[in-house]
């Protein structure tokens, strides 16, 4: 099943533009993922499974490298990139 998610991440310090730049690059990084960028969200669409890991994987890393923040997530069961 394809699934397209729409990220929303909010990092609870005053320098979020390092934290937000580093997920986005953790998701691009996934070659099975189509990643799309705006100035309000990240878009991500591939597998089920390879979106939701690349998910897990990329906030697990965030929060382990720069601490508390909030990821707001909206799915949709489509490919809608």
């Amino acid at each position: 099943m394809k699934l397209t998610a729409e990220l929303s991440l909010y990092p609870l310090q005053d320098q979020y533009i390092p934290v937000i730049d580093a997920i986005i690059a953790d998701l691009k990084s996934q070659a099975a993922l189509k990643v799309h960028t705006n100035a309000l969200s990240t878009q991500i669409s591939g597998d089920y499974d390879s979106v939701f890991g690349a998910i897990q994987s990329a906030l697990a890393a965030s929060v382990n490298r720069f601490g508390q923040q909030v990821l707001v997530c909206k799915f949709i069961a489509d490919d809608l990139l």
